[in-house]
């Protein structure tokens, strides 16, 4: 098969993958919502209607990234990158944050609080392509300089506190380190410390302490931190294999803090079962495949890195997630991408998106002016198991 036919028809099998995620969002926003807003904000559609103003929103702002050339991005990245690590600074600005529940993640923007961070997240991305993609072609003093700012929005998230974005955005420069020509003696390195660094941030602060070993036995605190898996777990084991039917939850009926949030995926367990469960998880299974399918399928190194990494990103928060959820991993505050609700990550998610389409359009002109001249291929673990 031609390799641009190849390619239109994986992109077609994505666009159909991340509608139904997106649809399927939709239909559990509401499941999962029109109890809490009619009590409390007067209309049992309150936050279906914002959900589906974030995700047109999103769709927009995707569709204009889809026409810009990554070969602009690609140079700008650092600029782009500080721009959005200011804006996550401003969350600590007193009178410019919106603090809930002893976090600083948010800015009132009036009709929605942004969370930089979700943004950010991609801006690092950026950042880090060009990073690691010219890391042998820097001098020592450029290497430290352009590294603080990687470094820099991670304190950062530290400090609001925001772990789970923190964890994830290591996560995606480490990703990047693997799959760009970034020296293996390095990486293995930075590896070491990275983890040493994140367990020394993981257990410094009592709370997060408290929190892994409510991960590890919720029912010592039932009232308290475990209250929110121990109802997780109940909604699970009310919903069984086939579910109580869309809409039937009982945790939603203000048991389950975050039930159209981070929470979500016990409603889908509840009111949809096993079925429901599997079915999700074969979603975005389904994502991560065909959109690792699509970046080795690029001649683009920095394009094919790009959506690497924008897949990752969704699929390893997704399962995250999931497993938060289902009490395999301890609690970060991180939703289920595409299905729980929320702007900033909709928003971000979907630009993220708008970026993979960008990528499909690189010209043979353009690959060639951002394509490192180190290894031939950037993805050679994947492409060993995707081909």
């Amino acid at each position: 098969m031609n390799e641009n036919n190849r390619l239109e028809k994986l992109t077609n099998y994505f666009l159909i993958n991340v509608f139904f995620l997106i649809l399927f969002g939709v239909i559990m926003v509401f499941s999962a919502s029109y109890m809490y807003a009619t009590e409390n904000m007067g209309s049992s559609y309150f936050f279906l209607v914002k959900q589906l103003i974030f995700i047109a929103l999103g769709l927009t702002i995707a569709l204009v990234f889809s026409k810009f050339k990554i070969l602009y991005l690609y140079k700008q990245a650092y600029k782009i990158n500080a721009f959005f690590g200011l804006l996550v600074t401003l969350t600590l600005v007193p009178g410019l944050s919106v603090v809930i529940k002893g976090s600083k993640r948010w800015l009132n923007l009036g009709f929605m609080n942004l969370q930089p961070g979700e943004f950010l997240k991609y801006t690092l991305m950026l950042a880090a392509i060009r990073y690691f993609e010219n890391f042998n072609h820097y001098s020592p003093k450029q290497r430290v300089i352009y590294l603080s700012g990687l470094v820099y929005p991670l304190g950062i998230f530290v400090l609001q506190p925001d772990f789970g974005t923190f964890f994830i955005s290591s996560l995606i420069i480490g990703f990047i380190a693997f799959l760009s020509s970034f020296p293996r003696k390095y990486f293995y390195s930075v590896l070491v410390m990275g983890m040493i660094a994140a367990f020394g941030i993981l257990i410094s602060a009592p709370y997060r302490v408290k929190r892994l070993l409510t991960f590890l036995d919720p029912w010592k605190d039932p009232r308290g931190s475990g209250f929110q898996v121990i109802q997780s777990f109940l909604a699970f084991a009310n919903g069984s294999f086939f579910g109580q039917g869309l809409g039937n939850s009982n945790e939603k009926l203000f048991y389950l803090p975050e039930a159209y949030n981070d929470f979500i995926f016990s409603v889908v367990g509840e009111e949809l079962g096993f079925i429901g469960v599997l079915i999700t998880a074969l979603m975005f299974v389904s994502l991560i495949f065909i959109g690792f399918k699509m970046a080795i399928t690029l001649k683009s190194r920095v394009g094919s890195i790009m959506v690497a990494t924008i897949i990752f990103t969704i699929g390893f928060q997704a399962f995250m997630n999931m497993g938060v959820v289902l009490g395999v991993l301890p609690t970060k505050g991180l939703n289920l991408p595409f299905i729980s609700y929320g702007g900033s990550s909709m928003v971000a998610n979907l630009a993220a998106l708008g970026l993979v389409f960008a990528c499909l359009k690189i010209q043979p002109s353009d690959a060639k002016n951002i394509k490192n001249k180190g290894k031939q291929s950037p993805l050679g673990a994947l492409k060993s198991v995707f081909n």
